[in-house]
Order: structure tokens, then C-alpha cells, then sequence
């Protein structure tokens, strides 16, 4: 099988697994409470339960980048981490206690922290300038779960038997049915992912290059009107030497350099861009999820919406957040990460003020507040995309590749944590929003300065071209 093929397979694999996660996530939160609630727990176990699978998350995710940078291999990784996500769930299938269910979630959680192996797998195997698209793609896989997720609990809440020793309910059949369709994954990654040879360690990554030159060149010479054979000669090499069989990548050997051996944490990480990213990264997920913990109560006073309207909203602004994904995706093409990034902020600042102004305290009758709460979510959901897709790929391209798995664990981890503080502030203040919102538009005023003073610096570095590379095309 051919290197190109080989890569397409992988990523349709990995775009399936970020689609479970978000299939995972739809199916387990609507039932979760009730599920605490037949097991006698007491109302802090759902914020327990919500956070346990972001913290074991954040700290198996640096775990599972500093793995991969050192193999540079993925499959064993994500086989791996696939495990907890299976014993983890039919944990919360067994759901013999509050205490089983609460572990079963930070099990699950382990698993989910082979993403930064995948983002830094991805980082590896992408061009700068495509990098954009394949992350957007990615991402709206996840939202693609998240928005067919719920349509799996249709007959999920139709389960009533046993198993055995077990009984199968709409309480416990998502840990049994999430349990299955990992374990359909882990054949799937078996047979259809490969752990490609990184584009820099090959020949092809300057031929890959130049073919997407060639693409953009005529082939016909417009001032003699005849075909230029030379470069017809050379855009076949290039095709030749792309689909030419690649052997599998081999772990490096103990002779080989450690990626980490003059890696510095303060010099990687301390740095005025990454910083930048890190701080995005962190103020868009708490953001995030503390709009996501107020939307529901606020629904529920000021508009009545009992379970099927908040599952017909949820499934609008899922709509809406895989066509925004898309639309940045189509966006790379023409603008830099920079603008992207840029474009969401303001977004996501004209949301967070029409919600201060037109949210926090409504007026007007029923159909003036509902359409003040449409613009709100639908601003608040456009300026997602922008920033998630612009700030992962843009620091991806700020930070050293040899150490990228541990370095988008880093980052993952800085999401973990704003995931978990996120719905404990937005929590205990739904009933004040002007504080809890007020709170949210200073953070983004706040990474709107630090993004403007560091705007020069968010962008790739130059590429150091050596000598013997450049004479050895000559």
C-alpha cells in the first residue's frame, strides 16, 4: 500500500475515534443524573462525575505526547488508551454504586488523553499550510458525534432486561453500547491505521511540496503555446516517488537522539506566543462549558424548555458548529492562522456583550426574548471554530515538532483544566449573570490585548534551510 493511501486510511481512522468521543459524551450526560440518583448520591456527584473524565484526561495526556514523541508511534498508543475506554465504560454499565460510576469515569478519562499523541501524529504528517483544514475537519468529527449522539438514545431508553447479573436499562445501556463501539474501533485501528514515516523524514516531504507548486504552475507555456515536456517529466517523478511503496516506521534505537534531551519546559512553553495560544486555549474552554452549565436553567425560567427543546437546541447549534468548522476550513485556504484567530476573539466578544446587554436581564414579552437568546447562542457558537481550529494549528506550528505529542498534551491538559473550572463558576452563579458574563468578557478583553501586543510573533518560524540541502537538488 502506497504512503498517500496509508495516510488517508489513518486519518479517516482518527476522524472515527474523535467521533465516538462525541458520541460518548451525548449519550452518557442526558442519563448520568438520573443514574446518580437511583444510586443515592448526592448532588455534588454530577460535578464529580462531569469532572472526573477531564482531570484523569489532562494528566494522561502529557503522559501519552511524551510516549509517542519518543517511539513516534501512535497505533500502540491508541490501542492502549482504548482499553480504559472500554473497561471504563462497562464500569458504568455495571453501576453497582455512586463510587463504581465515578471511577468509571475517570478510567474512561485515561483514555482520552491519547488525543495529544493524535494532534501531535497529525502535526507530523501535515504540511504547515494544510494543517488548518485536516485539525477543522477533525474537530467537526467530534461535533459530528455530538450531534448524532442523542439520536442513538432513542432506542438506548427503550432497554429493559438482564444480562446475566447485570441489568440492562436506559441508565446503564450507554456504558454497554459506548463499550461495544470502542471495541468495534480497536479493529478498526488494527487494520486500517498505519503509523506513517513523519514528512520530514523523508524524501517525499520537499517532493509533496513541490508537487503543490506544480499544481498552481501552467503546464502550457503561454508565449510559445506548447506544452513544457520538462516539467510534464517532473510532475510524473514526483507522482512516481509519492505512490512508491514506504516501509513501516521503526521505533528509534537506543543510538538515536532522545527528542527530549535538551528539551526545557520554561524555554518551550515561557514563550511570548505560546503563552498566547495556551492562555486562548484555556479562556475559550472555560468559557465554553460555563455557557453550556447556564444555558439549560435559563432556559427552563425564562422559556419552559423541558427535554425535547433543549435536545432540538442542542442539535441546532451542533448543526451550526460543524458548519462553522467547515467554514474555517475553507477560511485557512485564504487567511492565516493569526487573522482566524483574530476574527473569533471579536466574535466571541460581540456574544459575550449582546448577552450582558440582552440576556442577563430580559425585557420584553416571550417572542422578544427568545429571538435576543437565538442571536446570543448563535454568536456565541460562530465564534467557536475560529478560535478552537486557529489556536491549535498555530501552536502546533510555534512549538517544536520532535516534541509535539507532549507538547498538545500540554495544551490539552491546560483545556482539561479550564473544563473543570468552567461549570464550578458558571455553577454557583446562574442566578447572577451580569458577574458570571461580566467575568467571561474580561478574559476575552484580556487575550484580546495580549494577542494584539503578540501578533507579530504568531506566525511559523522561518524555516533554516542548510547548505548541503540546498545543493544536493542542483
Amino acid at each position: 500500500m502506497d504512503y498517500r493511501r496509508k495516510r488517508e486510511l489513518s486519518f479517516l481512522t482518527i476522524g472515527l475515534l474523535f467521533f465516538l468521543s462525541g458520541v460518548e459524551y451525548a449519550v452518557i450526560l442526558p442519563t448520568i443524573w438520573k443514574y446518580l440518583q437511583i444510586l443515592d448520591a448526592p448532588a455534588y456527584f454530577l460535578g464529580l462525575g462531569l469532572s472526573a473524565f477531564s482531570f484523569t484526561g489532562l494528566l494522561s495526556g502529557p503522559l501519552f505526547g511524551r510516549w509517542s514523541d519518543k517511539t513516534r508511534t501512535t497505533k500502540t498508543i491508541i490501542l492502549f488508551s482504548n482499553v480504559f475506554e472500554i473497561v471504563g465504560n462497562f464500569m458504568y454499565f455495571m453501576g453497582y454504586s455512586k463510587w463504581l460510576l465515578l471511577s468509571s469515569r475517570l478510567v474512561a478519562g485515561i483514555g482520552a488523553g491519547a488525543g495529544s499523541s493524535i494532534f501531535g501524529f497529525l502535526t507530523r504528517t501535515t504540511l504547515p499550510d494544510e494543517r488548518a483544514r485536516i485539525f477543522a475537519a477533525v474537530m467537526a468529527c467530534r461535533q459530528a458525534g455530538l450531534l448524532i449522539g442523542p439520536a442513538f438514545n432513542i432506542f438506548l431508553r427503550l432497554c429493559d432486561f438482564r444480562m446475566g447479573p447485570f441489568i440492562v436499562n436506559k441508565y446503564t445501556s450507554p456504558g454497554l453500547f459506548m463499550c461495544g463501539m470502542w471495541l468495534l474501533l480497536q479493529c478498526v485501528v488494527f487494520v486500517l491505521y498505519h503509523d506513517i514515516p513523519p514528512l520530514d523524514s523523508l524524501p517525499e516531504h520537499m517532493a509533496l511540496q513541490q508537487v503543490r507548486d506544480q499544481e498552481e504552475e501552467p503546464l502550457i507555456d503561454p508565449e510559445d503555446g506548447g506544452t513544457d515536456t520538462r516539467n510534464l517529466v517532473h510532475s510524473e517523478q514526483i507522482e512516481t516517488r509519492l505512490l512508491s511503496d514506504t516501509e513501516p516506521i521503526r521505533p528509534p534505537s537506543p543510538e538515536q537522539d532522545d527528542p527530549f534531551k535538551n528539551f526545557s519546559a520554561s524555554r518551550e512553553f515561557l514563550r511570548e506566543e505560546v503563552v498566547v495560544l495556551l492562555t486562548a486555549q484555556f479562556i475559550t474552554l472555560f468559557n465554553q462549558t460555563a455557557l453550556e452549565t447556564m444555558v439549560t436553567p435559563l432556559t427552563q425560567r425564562y422559556f419552559g424548555f423541558g427535554e425535547l427543546g433543549n435536545s432540538v437546541m442542542y442539535s441546532l447549534c451542533g448543526v451550526e458548529v460543524i458548519v462553522g468548522f467547515f467554514l474555517v476550513r475553507w477560511l485557512s485556504r485564504v487567511l492565516e492562522d493569526r487573522a482566524v484567530l483574530a476574527v473569533g476573539l471579536l466574535i466571541c466578544c460581540g456574544a459575550c456583550v449582546w448577552c450582558i446587554i440582552f440576556l442577563a436581564s430580559p425585557q420584553g414579552g416571550f417572542a422578544v426574548e427568545l429571538t435576543e437568546f437565538i442571536i446570543g447562542v448563535f454568536l456565541q457558537l460562530l465564534g467557536l471554530p475560529f478560535v478552537a481550529v486557529s489556536q491549535v494549528s498555530l501552536f502546533s506550528k510555534v512549538t517544536a515538532e520532535k516534541t509535539q505529542g507532549f507538547s498538545q498534551g500540554v495544551r490539552r491538559s491546560v483545556g482539561g483544566l479550564a473544563t473543570i473550572l468552567g461549570p464550578l463558576w458558571a455553577g454557583g452563579l446562574t442566578g447572577n449573570l451580569y458577574v458570571m458574563l461580566g467575568m467571561m468578557l474580561l478574559l476575552l478583553i484580556l487575550i484580546m490585548i495580549m494577542m494584539v501586543l503578540s501578533y507579530e510573533k504568531l506566525v511559523e518560524p522561518p524555516v533554516v534551510q542548510h547548505a548541503d540541502s540546498s545543493e544536493s537538488g542542483g
